[in-house]
Protein backbone atom coordinates (compact mmCIF):
# COMPACT_ATOMS: atom_id res chain seq x y z
CA UNK A 1 0.00 0.00 0.00
CA UNK A 2 1.26 3.11 -0.81
CA UNK A 3 2.30 5.66 2.47
CA UNK A 4 1.59 9.08 2.22
CA UNK A 5 3.78 11.66 1.15
CA UNK A 6 3.24 14.99 1.38
CA UNK A 7 6.24 16.36 -0.24
CA UNK A 8 4.92 14.62 -3.62
CA UNK A 9 1.60 15.69 -3.56
CA UNK A 10 3.12 19.71 -3.50
CA UNK A 11 5.28 18.14 -6.06
CA UNK A 12 2.41 17.66 -8.40
CA UNK A 13 1.23 21.21 -8.16
CA UNK A 14 4.12 22.41 -9.89
CA UNK A 15 4.88 19.55 -12.45
CA UNK A 16 2.99 21.01 -15.08
CA UNK A 17 4.71 24.09 -15.90
CA UNK A 18 8.17 22.73 -14.76
CA UNK A 19 6.94 20.17 -18.24
CA UNK A 20 6.14 22.95 -19.71
CA UNK A 21 9.80 24.58 -19.63
CA UNK A 22 11.51 21.71 -20.47
CA UNK A 23 12.26 22.80 -23.69
CA UNK A 24 13.81 26.09 -22.30
CA UNK A 25 15.68 24.47 -19.92
CA UNK A 26 17.28 22.11 -23.18
CA UNK A 27 17.93 26.24 -24.78
CA UNK A 28 19.22 27.29 -21.52
CA UNK A 29 21.24 24.56 -21.00
CA UNK A 30 20.54 24.88 -17.48
CA UNK A 31 17.71 24.77 -15.30
CA UNK A 32 15.20 28.12 -15.19
CA UNK A 33 15.30 30.16 -12.46
CA UNK A 34 11.49 29.72 -12.08
CA UNK A 35 11.95 25.95 -12.04
CA UNK A 36 14.23 26.25 -8.91
CA UNK A 37 11.93 28.80 -7.64
CA UNK A 38 8.95 26.34 -8.02
CA UNK A 39 11.02 23.72 -6.44
CA UNK A 40 12.42 25.65 -3.67
CA UNK A 41 8.62 27.09 -2.81
CA UNK A 42 7.72 24.04 -1.73
CA UNK A 43 10.89 23.04 0.06
CA UNK A 44 11.88 20.23 -1.81
CA UNK A 45 15.55 21.27 -1.08
CA UNK A 46 15.01 21.13 2.55
CA UNK A 47 14.75 17.07 1.77
CA UNK A 48 18.06 16.36 3.74
CA UNK A 49 18.53 19.46 5.42
CA UNK A 50 19.15 18.41 9.14
CA UNK A 51 15.52 20.03 11.22
CA UNK A 52 18.60 22.35 12.64
CA UNK A 53 18.32 24.27 10.48
CA UNK A 54 14.67 23.94 9.28
CA UNK A 55 15.42 21.35 7.29
CA UNK A 56 12.59 18.40 6.88
CA UNK A 57 14.79 15.37 6.93
CA UNK A 58 11.96 13.05 4.88
CA UNK A 59 13.00 9.41 4.42
CA UNK A 60 14.84 8.26 0.59
CA UNK A 61 11.83 6.41 -0.57
CA UNK A 62 9.77 9.70 -0.24
CA UNK A 63 12.35 11.60 -1.59
CA UNK A 64 12.96 9.09 -4.84
CA UNK A 65 9.17 9.02 -5.46
CA UNK A 66 9.20 13.01 -5.77
CA UNK A 67 12.63 12.60 -8.18
CA UNK A 68 11.27 9.97 -10.47
CA UNK A 69 8.03 12.19 -10.80
CA UNK A 70 9.83 15.37 -11.72
CA UNK A 71 12.01 13.54 -14.02
CA UNK A 72 8.86 12.56 -16.18
CA UNK A 73 8.21 16.41 -16.26
CA UNK A 74 12.12 17.35 -17.01
CA UNK A 75 14.92 15.28 -16.41
CA UNK A 76 17.64 17.66 -16.61
CA UNK A 77 15.72 19.86 -13.71
CA UNK A 78 15.92 16.71 -11.55
CA UNK A 79 19.17 15.84 -12.47
CA UNK A 80 20.05 19.01 -11.24
CA UNK A 81 17.73 19.81 -8.41
CA UNK A 82 18.14 15.86 -6.95
CA UNK A 83 22.17 16.99 -6.66
CA UNK A 84 21.38 19.88 -4.82
CA UNK A 85 19.24 17.85 -2.50
CA UNK A 86 21.05 15.60 -1.75
CA UNK A 87 24.62 17.07 -1.27
CA UNK A 88 22.98 18.81 1.73
CA UNK A 89 23.23 15.07 3.61
CA UNK A 90 26.52 15.09 2.58
CA UNK A 91 27.10 18.63 4.24
CA UNK A 92 25.63 17.13 7.34
CA UNK A 93 28.59 14.95 7.44
CA UNK A 94 31.05 17.92 7.63
CA UNK A 95 31.72 19.64 10.87
CA UNK A 96 29.05 21.54 12.54
CA UNK A 97 31.53 25.05 12.10
CA UNK A 98 31.09 23.92 7.92
CA UNK A 99 27.76 23.86 8.71
CA UNK A 100 27.05 26.99 10.42
CA UNK A 101 29.21 28.72 7.24
CA UNK A 102 27.30 27.11 4.81
CA UNK A 103 23.20 26.97 6.83
CA UNK A 104 23.70 29.77 9.50
CA UNK A 105 22.56 33.03 8.04
CA UNK A 106 20.85 30.88 4.79
CA UNK A 107 19.08 27.80 5.18
CA UNK A 108 18.65 27.75 1.67
CA UNK A 109 21.59 27.69 0.59
CA UNK A 110 22.53 24.40 -1.45
CA UNK A 111 25.52 22.92 -2.93
CA UNK A 112 27.06 21.77 -6.13
CA UNK A 113 29.57 19.10 -6.64
CA UNK A 114 32.73 17.79 -8.79
CA UNK A 115 33.57 14.55 -6.44
CA UNK A 116 35.98 13.05 -8.76
CA UNK A 117 39.07 13.25 -7.15
CA UNK A 118 40.90 15.64 -9.37
CA UNK A 119 41.43 18.68 -7.39
CA UNK A 120 44.98 19.67 -6.69
CA UNK A 121 46.65 20.76 -3.34
CA UNK A 122 49.11 22.11 -0.96
CA UNK A 123 49.36 21.70 2.84
CA UNK A 124 48.89 25.15 4.61
CA UNK A 125 48.41 26.19 8.13
CA UNK A 126 45.11 25.05 9.30
CA UNK A 127 44.42 23.80 5.96
CA UNK A 128 45.03 23.42 2.26
CA UNK A 129 45.27 25.71 -0.75
CA UNK A 130 43.10 23.83 -3.62
CA UNK A 131 43.25 24.41 -7.53
CA UNK A 132 41.11 22.60 -10.13
CA UNK A 133 38.86 22.75 -12.94
CA UNK A 134 35.99 20.67 -11.66
CA UNK A 135 34.21 18.79 -14.23
CA UNK A 136 30.65 17.65 -14.19
CA UNK A 137 29.08 19.82 -11.77
CA UNK A 138 25.48 20.06 -12.00
CA UNK A 139 23.05 22.80 -10.82
CA UNK A 140 26.18 24.50 -10.61
CA UNK A 141 24.25 28.14 -11.66
CA UNK A 142 22.19 28.07 -8.77
CA UNK A 143 24.57 26.93 -5.80
CA UNK A 144 26.06 28.86 -3.11
CA UNK A 145 28.89 26.31 -2.53
CA UNK A 146 30.44 23.57 -4.24
CA UNK A 147 31.91 19.98 -2.94
CA UNK A 148 35.41 19.00 -4.42
CA UNK A 149 37.05 16.19 -4.92
CA UNK A 150 40.87 15.34 -4.23
CA UNK A 151 43.31 12.95 -3.20
CA UNK A 152 45.17 14.10 -0.19
CA UNK A 153 48.13 12.34 1.12
CA UNK A 154 47.75 11.35 5.17
CA UNK A 155 50.40 9.54 7.27
CA UNK A 156 51.91 8.21 3.83
CA UNK A 157 48.13 6.93 2.30
CA UNK A 158 46.78 8.28 -0.35
CA UNK A 159 43.22 9.37 1.26
CA UNK A 160 39.88 10.37 -0.72
CA UNK A 161 38.72 13.95 0.25
CA UNK A 162 36.16 16.44 -0.59
CA UNK A 163 36.56 20.43 0.21
CA UNK A 164 33.79 22.41 0.73
CA UNK A 165 33.78 25.79 -0.88
CA UNK A 166 32.08 29.06 -1.32
CA UNK A 167 31.07 30.36 -4.39
CA UNK A 168 33.04 33.80 -4.10
CA UNK A 169 35.86 31.00 -4.10
CA UNK A 170 35.27 30.28 -7.90
CA UNK A 171 34.54 30.70 -11.39
CA UNK A 172 32.04 28.73 -13.48
CA UNK A 173 32.89 27.63 -17.02
CA UNK A 174 29.84 27.39 -19.41
CA UNK A 175 31.33 24.57 -21.21
CA UNK A 176 27.76 22.27 -21.04
CA UNK A 177 27.18 21.11 -24.65
CA UNK A 178 25.49 17.75 -24.50
CA UNK A 179 23.43 15.48 -25.72
CA UNK A 180 21.27 14.68 -23.08
CA UNK A 181 20.37 16.80 -19.53
CA UNK A 182 20.94 19.24 -22.04
CA UNK A 183 19.22 21.56 -19.17
CA UNK A 184 21.07 20.79 -16.19
CA UNK A 185 23.67 23.14 -16.66
CA UNK A 186 26.70 20.21 -15.79
CA UNK A 187 29.40 23.06 -16.34
CA UNK A 188 33.25 23.35 -14.95
CA UNK A 189 34.04 24.90 -11.52
CA UNK A 190 37.20 26.85 -12.37
CA UNK A 191 39.46 27.13 -8.76
CA UNK A 192 42.81 28.68 -8.65
CA UNK A 193 45.01 28.57 -5.16
CA UNK A 194 41.66 28.57 -2.97
CA UNK A 195 42.55 28.12 1.03
CA UNK A 196 40.31 25.51 2.60
CA UNK A 197 40.23 25.40 6.32
CA UNK A 198 40.51 22.17 7.54
CA UNK A 199 36.55 22.18 9.48
CA UNK A 200 35.88 21.95 5.89
CA UNK A 201 37.38 19.06 4.58
CA UNK A 202 35.97 15.44 5.00
CA UNK A 203 37.57 11.91 4.10
CA UNK A 204 34.96 10.12 1.96
CA UNK A 205 35.94 6.57 3.72
CA UNK A 206 34.85 8.53 7.00
CA UNK A 207 31.43 9.28 5.60
CA UNK A 208 31.26 5.82 4.48
CA UNK A 209 31.77 4.75 7.97
CA UNK A 210 30.06 6.51 10.65
CA UNK A 211 33.40 8.27 11.46
CA UNK A 212 33.49 11.99 9.85
CA UNK A 213 33.35 15.21 12.05
CA UNK A 214 29.52 15.39 11.45
CA UNK A 215 28.46 11.44 12.75
CA UNK A 216 26.08 11.93 15.67
CA UNK A 217 25.28 15.48 15.61
CA UNK A 218 21.75 14.61 15.15
CA UNK A 219 21.13 12.03 17.38
CA UNK A 220 17.21 11.92 17.06
CA UNK A 221 17.50 11.84 13.31
CA UNK A 222 16.22 8.80 10.86
CA UNK A 223 18.26 10.26 7.95
CA UNK A 224 22.11 10.98 8.89
CA UNK A 225 23.05 7.61 10.04
CA UNK A 226 23.97 6.07 6.66
CA UNK A 227 26.53 6.13 4.61
CA UNK A 228 26.17 9.35 2.36
CA UNK A 229 27.19 7.37 -1.13
CA UNK A 230 23.51 5.81 -1.42
CA UNK A 231 21.59 9.08 -0.97
CA UNK A 232 23.56 10.94 -3.25
CA UNK A 233 23.48 8.68 -6.02
CA UNK A 234 19.74 7.56 -5.47
CA UNK A 235 18.39 9.99 -7.67
CA UNK A 236 19.88 8.53 -11.23
CA UNK A 237 18.11 5.24 -10.71
CA UNK A 238 14.84 7.64 -9.77
CA UNK A 239 15.44 9.86 -12.71
CA UNK A 240 16.05 6.05 -14.84
CA UNK A 241 12.48 4.93 -13.39
CA UNK A 242 10.49 8.31 -14.25
CA UNK A 243 11.63 9.06 -17.64
CA UNK A 244 10.42 4.90 -18.29
CA UNK A 245 7.28 5.42 -16.82
CA UNK A 246 6.91 9.03 -18.91
CA UNK A 247 7.97 6.74 -21.84
CA UNK A 248 5.12 4.60 -21.62
CA UNK A 249 2.24 7.08 -21.57
CA UNK A 250 4.12 8.90 -24.94
CA UNK A 251 4.11 5.88 -26.56
CA UNK A 252 0.77 4.41 -25.27
CA UNK A 253 -0.82 8.18 -26.20
CA UNK A 254 1.13 8.51 -29.27
CA UNK A 255 -0.22 4.75 -30.78
CA UNK A 256 -3.48 5.00 -29.59
CA UNK A 257 -4.21 7.39 -32.45
CA UNK A 258 -1.51 6.92 -34.73
CA UNK A 259 -2.51 5.79 -38.34
CA UNK A 260 0.03 4.34 -40.68
CA UNK A 261 0.58 6.46 -43.75
CA UNK A 262 0.70 4.25 -46.54
CA UNK A 263 -1.76 2.02 -45.82
CA UNK A 264 -3.99 3.62 -42.80
CA UNK A 265 -3.83 0.49 -40.86
CA UNK A 266 -4.78 1.72 -37.23
CA UNK A 267 -1.54 1.01 -35.13
CA UNK A 268 -2.82 0.37 -31.71
CA UNK A 269 -4.75 -3.07 -32.73
CA UNK A 270 -1.02 -4.48 -34.06
CA UNK A 271 0.94 -7.29 -32.66
CA UNK A 272 4.56 -5.32 -32.06
CA UNK A 273 2.60 -2.28 -30.79
CA UNK A 274 0.81 -4.27 -27.99
CA UNK A 275 3.86 -6.53 -27.20
CA UNK A 276 6.14 -3.66 -26.77
CA UNK A 277 4.03 -1.97 -24.59
CA UNK A 278 3.16 -5.42 -22.53
CA UNK A 279 6.60 -6.20 -22.34
CA UNK A 280 7.96 -2.83 -21.15
CA UNK A 281 5.21 -2.33 -18.58
CA UNK A 282 6.14 -5.17 -16.69
CA UNK A 283 9.83 -4.77 -16.90
CA UNK A 284 9.70 -0.82 -16.04
CA UNK A 285 7.32 -2.20 -12.87
CA UNK A 286 9.71 -4.39 -11.88
CA UNK A 287 12.38 -2.13 -12.03
CA UNK A 288 10.08 0.22 -9.19
CA UNK A 289 9.38 -2.87 -7.40
CA UNK A 290 13.57 -2.99 -7.41
CA UNK A 291 13.99 -0.16 -6.33
CA UNK A 292 11.44 0.68 -3.85
CA UNK A 293 12.60 -2.70 -1.87
CA UNK A 294 16.12 -0.94 -2.24
CA UNK A 295 15.35 2.41 -0.86
CA UNK A 296 13.87 1.07 1.95
CA UNK A 297 16.50 -1.20 3.44
CA UNK A 298 18.08 2.22 3.11
CA UNK A 299 14.96 3.94 5.30
CA UNK A 300 15.03 0.64 7.72
CA UNK A 301 18.78 1.24 8.27
CA UNK A 302 18.55 4.53 8.92
CA UNK A 303 16.29 4.61 11.52
CA UNK A 304 17.72 2.02 13.70
CA UNK A 305 21.17 3.70 12.96
CA UNK A 306 22.64 1.29 11.64
CA UNK A 307 25.43 0.78 9.03
CA UNK A 308 25.19 -1.48 6.71
CA UNK A 309 27.08 -4.44 6.29
CA UNK A 310 29.51 -4.75 2.88
CA UNK A 311 27.92 -7.36 1.72
CA UNK A 312 24.09 -5.07 1.95
CA UNK A 313 26.06 -1.74 0.56
CA UNK A 314 26.97 -3.89 -2.68
CA UNK A 315 23.61 -5.02 -2.96
CA UNK A 316 22.20 -1.50 -2.43
CA UNK A 317 25.08 0.28 -5.40
CA UNK A 318 24.14 -2.74 -7.59
CA UNK A 319 20.33 -2.98 -7.24
CA UNK A 320 19.77 0.31 -7.91
CA UNK A 321 22.62 -0.14 -11.72
CA UNK A 322 20.43 -2.71 -12.46
CA UNK A 323 17.30 -1.12 -11.97
CA UNK A 324 18.61 1.39 -14.62
CA UNK A 325 19.89 -1.18 -16.49
CA UNK A 326 15.97 -2.63 -16.92
CA UNK A 327 14.58 0.99 -17.48
CA UNK A 328 16.97 1.40 -20.33
CA UNK A 329 16.15 -1.66 -21.88
CA UNK A 330 12.09 -0.78 -21.30
CA UNK A 331 12.46 2.25 -23.12
CA UNK A 332 14.41 1.58 -25.71
CA UNK A 333 12.11 -1.05 -27.01
CA UNK A 334 9.40 1.43 -27.31
CA UNK A 335 11.65 3.91 -28.69
CA UNK A 336 11.67 1.36 -31.33
CA UNK A 337 8.20 1.54 -31.94
CA UNK A 338 7.72 4.99 -32.17
CA UNK A 339 8.28 6.14 -35.90
CA UNK A 340 10.44 8.35 -37.16
CA UNK A 341 8.63 11.40 -36.29
CA UNK A 342 9.61 11.24 -32.95
CA UNK A 343 13.12 11.85 -34.06
CA UNK A 344 11.78 15.36 -34.36
CA UNK A 345 13.57 17.68 -31.98
CA UNK A 346 9.95 19.22 -31.12
CA UNK A 347 8.49 15.80 -30.01
CA UNK A 348 8.97 15.01 -26.15
CA UNK A 349 9.72 11.05 -26.78
CA UNK A 350 13.26 12.00 -27.74
CA UNK A 351 14.31 13.78 -25.25
CA UNK A 352 12.87 11.53 -22.49
CA UNK A 353 14.78 8.43 -24.66
CA UNK A 354 17.83 10.46 -24.71
CA UNK A 355 17.91 11.67 -20.80
CA UNK A 356 17.08 7.68 -20.23
CA UNK A 357 19.88 6.75 -21.14
CA UNK A 358 22.24 9.66 -19.71
CA UNK A 359 21.01 8.23 -16.16
CA UNK A 360 23.56 4.82 -17.22
CA UNK A 361 26.34 7.05 -17.85
CA UNK A 362 27.37 7.95 -14.56
CA UNK A 363 29.89 6.22 -12.63
CA UNK A 364 27.70 4.96 -10.33
CA UNK A 365 25.15 3.32 -12.53
CA UNK A 366 27.80 1.38 -14.66
CA UNK A 367 26.51 -2.18 -15.11
CA UNK A 368 29.60 -3.00 -16.57
CA UNK A 369 31.29 -2.09 -13.29
CA UNK A 370 28.52 -3.27 -11.04
CA UNK A 371 28.36 -6.46 -12.25
CA UNK A 372 31.88 -7.35 -11.60
CA UNK A 373 31.78 -5.47 -7.95
CA UNK A 374 28.45 -7.86 -7.39
CA UNK A 375 30.49 -10.60 -8.43
CA UNK A 376 33.03 -10.76 -6.67
CA UNK A 377 31.14 -10.01 -3.24
CA UNK A 378 29.07 -13.11 -4.21
CA UNK A 379 32.64 -15.02 -4.68
CA UNK A 380 34.14 -14.00 -1.34
CA UNK A 381 36.63 -11.73 -3.09
CA UNK A 382 38.21 -8.92 -1.82
CA UNK A 383 36.85 -5.05 -3.45
CA UNK A 384 38.92 -4.62 -6.90
CA UNK A 385 40.44 -1.07 -6.06
CA UNK A 386 40.20 -0.14 -9.62
CA UNK A 387 36.33 -0.60 -9.62
CA UNK A 388 34.52 2.61 -7.66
Amino acid sequence: MPQPNPMLERLQEVLPQIAANAEKAEDLRQMPQENVDMLKGIQLHRSFLPKAYGGLEISLPEFTDCIAALSGACCSTAWAFSLLCTHNHQLAMFSKECQDEVWGDDPDATACSSIAPLGKYEEAEGGVRFTGDMTWSSGSDHAEWAIVGFNRMVDGEKVYCFAAIPRQDYEIIDDWYAMAMKGSGTKTLHIVDVFVPEHRISAARDMMEGKSKGFGLYPDSKVFYTPYRPYFASGFAAMALGTAERMLDIYREYNAKRVRAYTGAEVKVSIPMLTRLAESTQQVAAARAYLEKTWQEHKVHSERHEYPSKETLTYWRTNQAYAVKMCNQATDRLWKGLGASNWMNSREGQRVWRDNHMTAAHAYTDYDTCAQILGRELMGLAPDPGLL
